[in-house]
């Protein structure tokens, strides 16, 4: 983690913005990118997953700064901090898959200790936050593993 704060849960915050915006570059990506049979039906959910992270992308930050903390910016300062491996396409639809879940869980496990940081600062609106957005990516993570199986 490279964000700079006194603050554990802000950094943790920061932490789960940076990994969410370069999530939601790589589902961009794909989205553009996919082809072959389940095109229409994986341009579709891409869609969904990226539009989704963008509004939640907001609502993270936010809550940054309600903690009277700074939110973390800029393409390099969300890379070097979320450290998910970039992909380059053409991929085949089932490589994009892998390497969205792959993405999911790294956010996952971030969420995770964002989650416990709050519980431990007894900031129920952060868990609260931290808890949805794990919901979400659990969603996610099921869905993409689901088209594997087909």
């Amino acid at each position: 983690m490279t964000t700079s704060s006194e603050n554990p849960l802000a950094n943790s915050l920061n932490q789960v913005l940076a990994d969410s915006y370069a999530l939601m570059a790589l589902t961009h990506l794909a989205h553009w990118n996919v082809e072959g049979q389940g095109f229409f039906a994986l341009h579709t959910a891409f869609q969904t997953q990226y539009e989704e992270l963008f509004t939640a992308i907001d609502e993270i930050a936010e809550r940054i700064r309600a903690l009277d903390e700074y939110a973390i910016g800029g393409l390099g300062k969300f890379a070097a901090t979320a450290g998910m491996e970039e992909f380059v396409s053409p991929l085949s639809q089932e490589e994009y898959v892998r390497r969205l879940i792959a993405g999911n869980e790294k956010l996952l496990a971030d969420l995770a200790r964002a989650r416990d940081l709050a519980g431990e600062a007894n900031d129920a609106e952060s868990q609260d936050l931290m808890i949805g957005r794990i919901t979400l990516h659990q969603k996610t993570v099921w869905m993409l593993k689901s088209f594997l199986k087909g």
